[in-house]
């Protein structure tokens, strides 16, 4: 596990196991919060033989920190040895099925090279193979993943590995374990994004009109302002109206923006 493994719990460590007190003890609120969070979900997934690779943001190269800068996924988590530093891999969210997978699914699921296994069926995972990812990676051979969708459309693509690289069957842990962990990643996930966003790209309290959403729903498919007001009958200068004052409660400085904000905040919906 690389120079970083005398900080893994030693044997006999017993982190607390009540769902509720795990989740107070990992929740985050302000940036001085993150580490001894961190550790405790650490320390709590070792305890049955996991290891955590966690990541807040799939759609960012910036990897998660504690107060001092320290890297979670090395000086935490221990990700140093050879060819273990994911996150140091920036195409790792566009090419690896496991962060891919939390684009198509929120609740927690284990997968191994065989595939995918969710609480309900998800056609969208059964397009994707998972086989190459685990032959690539000789020292897993399953792991447990929770996604996290949080606001502003943020997707959190967070892994659970056996440190015993022969274990391929994770059900009876999955059972055992898998909707606390979920709780806590969770939990640890919503705490630590909104401890570190120091920046506001939407306005908050942003309340769009009846119309205002109508007309970007319609704009998000593609449809011209012309044939959004023949779709809803209204002028094309109307519906052209409408969607500039969506931009400008939105703070956006192109059509293109507007309905990316307005999408973000839920207004959209998941267009058929």
């Amino acid at each position: 596990m690389g120079e970083q493994a005398e900080k893994l719990p030693v044997d006999g460590f017993a982190p607390p196991m009540d769902a509720r007190t795990l989740v107070d003890a990992v929740t985050i609120r302000n940036v001085e919060d993150i580490h001894d969070a961190a550790v405790l979900l650490r320390d709590y997934a070792a305890a049955f033989g996991l290891r955590a690779a966690l990541c807040d943001d799939i759609a960012s190269k910036e990897t998660m920190v504690d107060a001092d800068g320290a890297v979670l996924a090395a000086d935490l988590f221990g990700w140093l040895g050879d060819g273990e530093r994911w996150w140091e891999d920036h195409r790792l969210a566009l090419h690896s099925p496991l962060p891919r997978s939390c684009r198509y699914e929120s609740e927690p699921f284990w997968c191994n090279s065989d595939g995918f296994r969710t609480a309900q069926p998800n056609p969208y995972l059964d397009e994707i193979n998972p086989a190459r990812y685990f032959a690539a990676n000789p020292r897993y051979k399953a792991a447990i993943v929770v996604p996290v969708h949080l606001p502003f459309g943020q997707i959190s693509a967070n892994s659970f590995h056996p440190t015993d690289p022969d274990i391929d069957d994770l059900s009876d842990l999955f059972a055992d374990i898998g909707d606390t962990l979920a709780l806590a990643t969770r939990r640890f996930i919503a705490g630590y994004a909104s401890a570190m966003r120091t920046k506001r790209r939407i306005p908050s309290d942003c309340e769009l009109s009846k119309r205002e959403v109508e007309c970007l729903r319609w704009a998000a498919i593609g449809k011209t302002d012309r044939e959004i007001g023949m779709i809803i009958s209204l002028s094309h200068a109307t519906v052209r109206y409408h969607v500039h004052r969506a931009g400008e409660k939105l703070n956006s400085v192109n059509r293109a923006q507007t309905i990316f904000k307005a999408g973000q905040l839920g207004y959209l919906g998941a267009n058929s």
